[in-house]
């Protein structure tokens, strides 16, 4: 949630002295992280420590499924003994071909890596230096923290996309502490430092909006009342 990256190194000194297999959920690292974009364990130099890989095709794929990735032996045991694959449907082939493509665009076209982080620092750093908190994140994900209510959560997510045509995902209580807000950007290859400039004005007056009260649930009501 927060972008932070797990400490992989950490945990793979631990593989010296016990006796355990490490299974590695990295949704959000893989496509980005790492020189060749294998994930968060390339990112940290550990990938041939890790025994089993599992990641999506819902992030940088912009898709649908998952994959796990491992020794050959260890995936045809689990092709014929975890329950929930018995009877499941395999993704249907034009999304099996598009998931192929797409990991060719990841071997062939580092551009398109190197245009997400181009990206992700510009909105991450002209953020910061705005005022705004972005926790620790290490990541492409940008969590923006505000202090406030669900009610001002929801009116802010409304204004955003409204007013400004910004989509974000927003997390509330119970996700993080009752008096947090945090919004969720997630930069891609595709956009352009035109939008993050758009990005910054538009979480600038989101801010200011906040800290006068306006988007308390009672200011909001007057305002569509009187629209």
């Amino acid at each position: 949630m927060s972008g932070k990256q797990g400490d992989l190194k950490g945990v793979v000194e631990l593989k010296k002295k016990y006796n355990f297999r490490l299974f590695v959920d990295d949704a959000h690292g893989f496509g980005t992280m790492g020189k060749t974009g294998a994930g968060t364990a390339e990112e940290q130099g550990v990938q041939d420590q890790v025994d089993l890989y599992f990641s999506t095709f819902a992030k940088s794929m912009a898709s649908i499924g998952a994959f796990v990735a491992g020794d050959k032996h260890i995936l045809k045991f689990l092709r014929y003994s975890v329950r929930s694959q018995i009877y499941a449907k395999s993704l249907p082939m034009p999304l099996v071909i598009g998931a192929l493509k797409r990991l060719e665009l990841l071997k062939t076209r580092p551009e398109l890596k190197d245009n997400l982080w181009k990206i992700t620092n510009a909105v991450q750093n002209g953020l910061r230096e705005r005022g705004f908190y972005l926790g620790t994140t290490t990541s492409p994900v940008t969590p923006v923290l505000f202090k406030g209510g669900v009610g001002e959560a929801a009116n802010m997510s409304m204004d955003l996309r409204e007013n400004f045509n910004i989509f974000c995902s927003v997390v509330i209580y119970p996700v993080v502490p009752k008096d947090v807000i945090m919004f969720r950007i997630i930069p891609t290859a595709a956009h352009t430092l035109a939008d993050v400039q758009e990005t910054l004005i538009a979480f600038s007056a989101l801010k200011e909006k906040l800290d006068s009260g306006f988007y308390k649930e009672e200011a909001l009501v007057s305002v569509t009342k009187a629209l």
